[in-house]
């Protein structure tokens, strides 16, 4: 089975590249990474700690647990994998020299072999739900231990998963833990073929998110650049054919509350110039966060096109959407603007935080809607109703407050394996 699944993974990894080097062109920026995604990755002479994390939201999740790591054993180089180039910048930002960081290679066995052979990992910890059968095939081969950490598995990934029982049984078989971030996942686990003895709940580290005081000292200067006295929602991490709708809810949302301001944060780089033109477009005023031009009161976009600031621009709103979630995406990180005491809109699509977004619904920390309309009656409400935002606000807070804890319960697991393998 695994075999079938090389043969068909060859064309996908061809085209994949082949669109990473468009993108590359179009940018007029350098493709660098190609060689690491074939598994070039850089050769280490002392066994590395492994640890892999897709994209910037679960780069984000990871960095308390990799500072934990570097802090425990300051003589044991870590390399960090992510699939995407924000990962790696979000990577940069966060850790600096502290890490290695390379791209995960193609799940091809060519280049997983090379990358291990390069690499020579220790141990491999891989965040969420990342199943790559010739990777952790490979792996188990050269008897690295891999954990699959704060794990996830939504409802309608394990659906899809039991389509091909054989080799995702064979494949998590490889693994030596799983770390569940709810009782839920770890049966969905189990029953996917993971023996029970492997697998331990730890919470989802993204509950331990922490806000800095100087996020919120800079938070308080941009709310006065964008203007005290306006009310201002943000709509973050947005995707294609999710802005159109944001903006048919913030016309709505200006007839109610004229001097309203969206902060617009899309989830992709590459589309900042697409989003803004599309503002334009509709005939709207908009201000890039990298053209550092003032906010005035006839400016009702605020574009935010820089990286590692959306903690901040939460921060110093009022209302939140979280995109990814009124398109089938899967929603994005809702903690982030719960733990700042901001209320929380979400679109029907949150499997990829099911628990999550579950749990702040529940607590009334959320609210779900359908579409544009129900998005802007959403805002229009909350923006209007200080002591209905402030409730809100105020069980999200309690939420993230009461379910932190997961970082230091997979710290520990970590660590009891590490330490036979370094120690010993």
């Amino acid at each position: 089975m695994r075999y079938l699944y090389t043969l068909l993974a060859l064309p996908v990894a061809i085209f994949f590249e082949l669109h990473l080097c468009w993108r590359a062109l179009c940018s007029k920026q350098g493709n660098h990474a190609w060689q690491q995604r074939f598994g070039k990755t850089p050769v280490f002479s002392v066994a590395p700690i492994w640890l892999h994390a897709v994209s910037v939201g679960e780069v984000q999740a990871v960095v308390p647990l990799l500072k934990a790591i570097i802090n425990r054993y300051p003589d044991t180089p870590v390399l960090v994998t992510t699939m995407t180039s924000t990962g790696a910048d979000h990577l940069k930002l966060s850790l600096g020299g502290q890490v290695t960081h390379s791209y995960l290679p193609y799940d091809l066995p060519f280049a997983v072999k090379q990358f291990l052979k390069r690499s020579n990992p220790c141990i491999g910890l891989i965040m969420e739900t990342e199943i790559w059968p010739n990777l952790y095939h490979y792996a188990a081969c050269e008897s690295i231990p891999l954990m699959l950490v704060n794990a996830r598995l939504s409802h309608r990934s394990a659906r899809v998963y039991r389509r091909f029982q054989g080799l995702v049984k064979q494949t998590l078989r490889c693994l030596d833990v799983v770390a569940a971030q709810t009782p839920v996942d770890a049966e969905r686990f189990i029953s996917l073929g993971i023996p029970p003895e492997r697998v331990f709940i730890t919470g989802n580290v993204k509950f331990d998110i922490s806000i800095v005081s100087s996020q919120l000292e800079e938070a308080e200067a941009l709310r006065r650049v964008w203007g005290s006295s306006r009310s201002v929602w943000i709509a973050a991490s947005t995707h294609d054919g999710e802005e159109e709708q944001v903006l048919q809810a913030f016309n709505l949302v200006k007839k109610s509350v004229p001097t309203a301001l969206l902060v617009l944060v899309p989830r992709h780089p590459e589309r900042f110039d697409k989003v803004e033109a599309l503002c334009l477009g509709q005939g709207l005023s908009v201000v890039r966060r990298s053209s550092d031009v003032m906010c005035t009161d006839a400016t009702d976009v605020f574009l935010g096109d820089s990286m590692g600031e959306l903690a901040m621009f939460y921060a110093a709103a009022d209302v939140a959407f979280v995109g990814g979630s009124l398109v089938p995406v899967g929603g994005h990180n809702l903690l982030e603007p719960a733990a700042v005491g901001l209320p929380v809109v979400i679109g029907p699509y949150t499997h990829n935080f099911e628990y999550i977004s579950e749990l702040l619904l529940d607590k009334g920390a959320a609210r779900r809607v359908m579409d544009a309309e129900e998005l802007g009656s959403a805002i229009i409400e909350y923006l209007q109703e200080a002591n209905l935002r402030d409730d809100a606000g105020e069980q999200g807070r309690r939420v993230v407050a009461e379910n932190r804890g997961a970082v230091d319960a997979v710290k520990a697991l970590v660590v009891k394996h590490l330490d036979t393998l370094i120690d010993g």
